[in-house]
């Protein structure tokens, strides 16, 4: 298992590496001159170019690309352009509130779709599969967008009983969670009720009841453990994509983190700052890959990732 994480580790730089060439060119053939922004509307060209030269933008890009990962492998992530501080501050401030954003909604997720999948499948053709059937159904066709000002609208606007937008305690994340939550929540509960019908009709389970064991330890022990690896996948892969900031659940709410963040950052053309958060949240990604790949050698002993 070491030398599997060292392998993957040694992968990740690469990721990286790449990731940091792609988004410096697609960042650089946007439209528009950071400098033209920085500047009253009425700034003429001269001073335009004088603050791209102040700016450090009129050197080539292969000198400004070297220059910025040359900061990175030390660890400086650069300053931004618009806030005229360091990018790393600006992502560590904002990390945190896209963190319990996302903690809370994979907790709300998991709490509704683990115990809906597993009863839908065991009791398969009853009136609770055909509710979860009907959620899954409903949970990926409404948009989160759609929900969250759904959302607002009764429970902010009609009852007052949350507040429509802020950070602060747990009554502000209730309603961003839970419209992030709602379509991993049916995604879980769809894939789960289809692992445990179909492990449920294998031999192996047929020998378990043979052998005489209990309803609870077979669902649990032997048909869970089997079913499961599918979700844990997919909970990984919406864990990275939470944590790279749910742009519009953010917008949406008011919630300061790395997603209203990217959009500013893009907004301003701060090209150093769009850089950075894109590293950031890829090596959050990744990472959060790995971890997977570590869940579920505990969950099934019989992978073997070496």
């Amino acid at each position: 298992m070491l030398k599997f994480i060292i392998k993957r580790l040694g992968y990740t730089i690469f990721v990286l590496f790449g990731v940091s060439i792609l988004t410096f060119g697609l960042l650089k053939l946007t439209p528009g001159s950071p400098a033209r922004l920085m500047l009253s509307d009425d700034a003429t060209e001269e001073q335009i170019r004088e603050k791209e030269i102040e700016m450090g933008l009129d050197r080539p890009l292969t000198v400004q690309y070297v220059s910025y990962i040359t900061g990175v492998v030390k660890g400086d992530l650069g300053d931004s352009l618009f806030y005229k501080m360091p990018n790393s501050t600006l992502i560590f401030q904002r990390l945190p509130a896209t963190a319990y954003l996302t903690l809370v909604a994979m907790g709300i997720a998991l709490l509704i779709s683990i115990p809906m999948g597993i009863i839908a499948g065991v009791k398969r053709g009853s009136v609770i599969d055909l509710f979860a059937m009907i959620f899954a159904l409903l949970g990926q066709s409404i948009s989160g967008v759609v929900l969250g000002l759904i959302f607002i609208l009764f429970f902010a606007v009609k009852l007052g009983w949350l507040p429509a937008m802020g950070y602060g305690g747990f009554a502000f994340v209730i309603m961003p969670a839970t419209s992030l939550a709602m379509q991993m929540a049916a995604l879980i509960t769809r894939m789960l009720r289809s692992g445990m019908v179909d492990v449920l009709q294998e031999d192996y389970i047929t020998a378990t009841y043979a052998k005489g064991i209990s309803n609870r330890e077979i669902t649990m022990k032997y048909a869970l453990r089997n079913a499961i690896l599918p979700v844990i996948t997919v909970v990984g892969l919406q864990v990275g994509t939470f944590l790279g900031g749910a742009v519009v659940t953010e917008q949406i709410f008011g919630w300061p983190g790395i997603g209203t963040l990217t959009v500013q950052a893009i907004g301003l053309r701060d090209f150093p700052l769009v850089q950075s958060i894109l590293l950031v949240i890829s090596a959050c990604f990744v990472l959060v890959n790995l971890l997977v790949d570590i869940i579920y050698t505990i969950v099934d002993p019989r992978m073997d990732f070496n």
